[in-house]
């Protein structure tokens, strides 16, 4: 299998790599790669030095193949303190995902400390293997080391996480690709319902960041609410090494499994 989750093919295409596989579909993707693949573009696209990225948000408007896809990026609202960058992810003609994120200029503000409780020490050892019926992939393709609860056991759960492989081939994933490829995993390690008899789809993924992620771990500190009728949320508080970087969000559909 490639090194990495996509290889560049020029142009904006790119080819997806197995690695890229979610649990419940051979041919779909993870919702995490696809979302880091998109904050790329946007750290790409005519990049100001001055600027850091706030926020990103990713709608899923469909599933994304594992097949070749195209990026396309655009300035949605340009700025000299604020401006909003958005790009959409194209497969077979169609458009399967879009983000928009706001970059904001750098100031010399001083810094207010993160009030959420920082990430409990990176446990030494760890790993998950993926149960019968869950297709192998992504899961594989992630480091995970649980310091409480777990993809099987419902609750709240605490999982630092690290991959294992490049995003695009030959490159070094910056913060926020590593971040927004780990995010969407939130809502699955902190399901509050049995993840095989359960779906917990999120249609949306959005991530706030107050400072640029560092180093190649990313804890997601992660609990999920289902109120009736099938709703639910799941948050997480996101940290690297030094403490905590933003939180992310997914709105849930709740829904048995066929």
């Amino acid at each position: 299998m490639p090194d990495s989750f996509y290889t560049e093919l020029g142009d904006g295409r790119f080819a997806s790599s197995p690695w890229t596989t979610g649990p419940w579909d051979a041919g779909a993707q993870h919702g995490g790669p696809p979302s880091a693949l998109l904050a790329r573009a946007v750290e790409r696209y005519r990049p100001r030095p001055d600027m850091l990225v706030g926020r990103v948000t990713v709608e899923i408007l469909r599933p994304v193949p594992v097949a070749e896809v195209v990026v396309d990026v655009e300035l949605l609202r340009p700025g000299r303190s604020v401006e909003m960058v958005g790009a959409s992810l194209t497969a077979a003609g169609q458009v399967v995902a879009r983000a928009t994120a706001w970059r904001v200029v750098r100031t010399e503000a001083h810094t207010v400390p993160d009030r959420h409780r920082p990430p409990p020490p990176l446990p030494g050892t760890g790993g998950f293997t993926p149960p019968e019926g869950w297709i192998d992939g992504y899961l594989s393709a992630v480091e995970w080391r649980d310091a409480q609860g777990g993809f099987l056991q419902p609750g709240p759960a605490t999982t630092w996480t690290r991959l294992r492989h490049p995003l695009v081939e030959g490159e070094e994933p910056s913060g926020l690709q590593r971040v927004m490829a780990v995010a969407d995993s939130g809502n699955g390690i902190s399901g509050e319902m049995d993840l095989r008899r359960w779906m917990f789809i999120n249609p949306e993924l959005t991530v706030h960041l107050h400072r640029e992620p560092e180093g190649e771990w990313v804890c997601l500190d992660a609990s999920t609410a289902i109120s009736r009728g099938g709703v639910g949320l799941a948050t997480s508080v996101l940290s690297d090494l030094a403490g905590p970087v933003g939180v992310g969000a997914q709105s849930l559909l709740v829904t048995p499994r066929g």
